[in-house]
């Protein structure tokens, strides 16, 4: 079936309550007010039940079938949190918040989730339970994670669960989806590096951080082109490097490396954490230096079910007339909890030609919003036929 009229209809509401979402960012956790509205709407939709604070801050909704005797119950998940960037759109509609801004689309996952939700406590033509879900913290704070640990998998009885991102580059209300790994790990490392600081004129007397640092991120790049698969996926970039001094004239006897890792399978995260402490050992021993290898583990891959993902692709066929095959993506998206606590799968609707997300001059497009809402109400009624 094509785009549900019903959406059509509801078009300018949601997308009033997607640009109030914008005007008004919140960082991580603290989503107070958007979760506030979440929540309120919910209750005035009708739905059967409502729980705030799942998660710190998430949203909780509840809406049951005409029937429930199939006993199934699936979860639809948006994100609700912003980023910390000036925005730059120019928009009527701007960040009101300095320094903060819905720069990945967030506020527009919201609109349409909360947009099917409206519509699935209206018709409730589905056998079973839907559990509606607004996470906070998706931005690095890993909010699914907390959600999940809060109970919420167990205490809805959830059994399979699905998500949503905008993508830009993708024309307007169009998907795509990959099986299997789909966005990558993200881990962080810092390394400490400490010499013998002294005068940049007598550098023999020293052992100099900096050349230590800047072996570093030359032979760190060696881990993704000469000790794995080049088959496989590994990105590792060094984006800091910070000394204790900003002199022209001094050595610094300390030195910083910041940096990430992106993989798409545990074997390969295991080499890059083994390989990063391992370079930075030797380097350090053959410049007589120290150094301390701080490997902090982040958001796992994402991977997609087969049998949802086959589900997934072929609801937005129905409604769009396609499905693409996504490619892999290396950026991390915390939607990986949800999927290794259950089945499930998670698809990208276009948003046409746009800045990128996470870019100061990135808007979600209102016109996405008819297909999300859409998919998301199909996938429930076809999963759960009433």
């Amino acid at each position: 079936m094509p785009v549900k009229n019903r959406f059509a209809e509801l078009l300018p509401e949601i997308t009033a309550w997607r640009r109030d979402f914008h005007e008004n960012p919140e960082l991580l956790f603290d989503v107070h007010r958007t979760a506030g509205i979440v929540a309120d709407k919910l209750r005035e939709f009708g739905c059967d039940e409502v729980v705030e604070g799942i998660g710190r801050t998430g949203v909780v909704g509840v809406i049951k079938g005409r029937s429930t005797a199939s006993g199934k119950v699936i979860g639809l998940r948006a994100d609700m949190d912003a980023l910390p960037i000036y925005e730059a759109t120019g928009a009527e509609h701007a960040s009101k918040t300095p320094g903060k801004m819905h720069a990945c689309g967030h506020d527009g996952h919201t609109a349409m989730l909360l947009g099917a939700a409206k519509y699935l406590a209206e018709t409730r033509n589905f056998d079973g339970t839907v559990v509606v879900i607004f996470q906070p913290a998706e931005e690095g704070g890993g909010g699914g994670k907390v959600m999940c640990d809060d109970g919420m998998m167990d205490r809805w009885n959830i059994q399979e669960v699905y998500g949503m991102h905008n993508m830009p580059g993708i024309p307007v209300g169009q998907f795509a989806i990959r099986e299997g790994a789909f966005f990558a790990a993200t881990d962080q490392f810092r390394i400490k590096l400490e010499g013998k600081g002294g005068h940049a004129a007598k550098p023999h007397d020293c052992i100099d951080t900096t050349v230590v640092g800047a072996q570093l991120v030359t032979a760190l790049q060696t881990i993704a082109s000469r000790n794995h698969d080049p088959v496989k996926n590994l990105v590792v970039s060094v984006t800091s490097f910070r000394t204790e001094s900003e002199a022209f004239n001094v050595i610094p006897q300390h030195v910083e490396l910041r940096g990430t890792v992106r993989t798409m399978d545990a074997e390969t995260r295991a080499l890059a954490e083994a390989r990063i402490k391992a370079i930075t050992e030797g380097i350090c021993t053959a410049f007589g230096a120290k150094g301390t290898v701080d490997y902090m583990r982040g958001y796992p891959a994402m991977v997609n079910h087969p049998a949802q993902t086959e589900f997934a692709a072929k609801v937005a066929e129905k409604i769009s007339g396609g499905c693409a095959e996504a490619p892999l993506i290396m950026g991390g998206e915390d939607f990986a909890f949800m999927l290794e606590a259950r089945p499930g799968a998670y698809i990208l609707v276009g948003n046409g030609d746009t800045a990128m997300v996470h870019h100061p001059k990135y808007d979600f497009d209102d016109n996405a919003i008819p297909a999300g809402c859409s998919w998301y109400a199909e996938l429930a009624e076809q999963r759960m036929p009433a």
